[in-house]
């Protein structure tokens, strides 16, 4: 199972009037955890779409809250590809702060083509994530 980590630290607009980070900062957390992996792996969102036509919406998406995260905060965010489907992706996640899970989740990606119709996920891209 391919993986990949991040590393941020919260930003005080990310907090909200209680101090704790806003819930749905941690799904922004997740995709930009979800496209450094593709990067790491020579994968590109930008040019998959400009120059494929492929696009990868969010089918679902889940987050489970542990413990609260807060401003100045390091954290970190582990993307796993746990699974690719004939025409779907699925990650989890779990975002850490010393070592200790503060929230977890997962979201399922669906591959379209430029008309908004289900395709196959490319043999060039399954090989990637299969090596």
């Amino acid at each position: 199972m391919k993986q990949h980590e991040i590393t941020l630290r919260v930003r005080y607009a990310e907090t909200d009037q209680m101090g704790v980070v806003y819930y749905s900062n941690h799904l922004i957390w997740f995709e930009i955890a979800r496209t450094e992996f593709f990067r790491s792996l020579g994968l590109d969102y930008s040019k998959l779409e400009k120059e494929k036509k492929i696009y990868l919406p969010v089918a679902e998406a889940y987050c489970r809250y542990r413990a609260p995260l807060r401003y100045d905060d390091a954290v970190s965010v582990v993307v796993r590809l746990k699974e690719a489907g004939n025409t779907r992706l699925f990650f989890e996640y779990d975002i850490m702060k010393d070592g200790k899970v503060a929230a977890t989740g997962y979201t399922s990606h669906a591959f379209i083509n430029g008309s908004g119709r289900p395709i196959p996920v490319p043999e060039e891209i399954r090989a990637i994530l299969s090596a």
